[in-house]
């Protein structure tokens, strides 16, 4: 699925605590070390799967400062200890846990909580 925004299926009706996970994705549609796009909650959302310990982020899709959805197509990389996905636009640098762009003070992109289960990808709603 390289690149292609992801359809959604039904919220998985198994909550954690007042989150609901809905399925974007199969885990096997993420090559390690790159990114797909989903549609969730009506927006697009970039997720990653790391190489080293194929861990899952999800961030929004949308750079910006570019002003374009194209976060899922940027390198994955790391500066110092921070793990951080560059733009494909203007090549600055936002980190996958907390969404904060690297070289502009104040700029970032929402996060969302991400989880695999039994080989799927699924992101939480935030609880009202």
């Amino acid at each position: 699925m390289s690149n292609a925004v992801a359809e959604l299926s039904s919220p998985d009706q198994s909550t954690a605590g007042a989150q609901a996970w809905e399925t974007v994705c199969a885990l096997g549609d993420i090559v390690l070390d790159t990114g797909v796009c989903a549609l969730f909650d009506g927006q697009q959302v970039a997720i990653f799967r790391e190489q080293q310990s194929g861990e899952l982020f999800a961030i929004s899709n949308f750079d910006p400062l570019g002003g374009a959805n194209v976060l899922s197509r940027g390198i994955l990389g790391s500066i110092g200890e921070r793990l951080v996905v560059a733009s494909p636009l203007y090549k600055q640098h936002f980190d996958l846990r907390s969404g904060e762009c690297l070289e502009e003070e104040g700029v970032r992109v929402r996060t969302f909580p991400v989880r695999a289960r039994d080989g799927r990808v699924q992101l939480a709603h935030r609880a009202d």
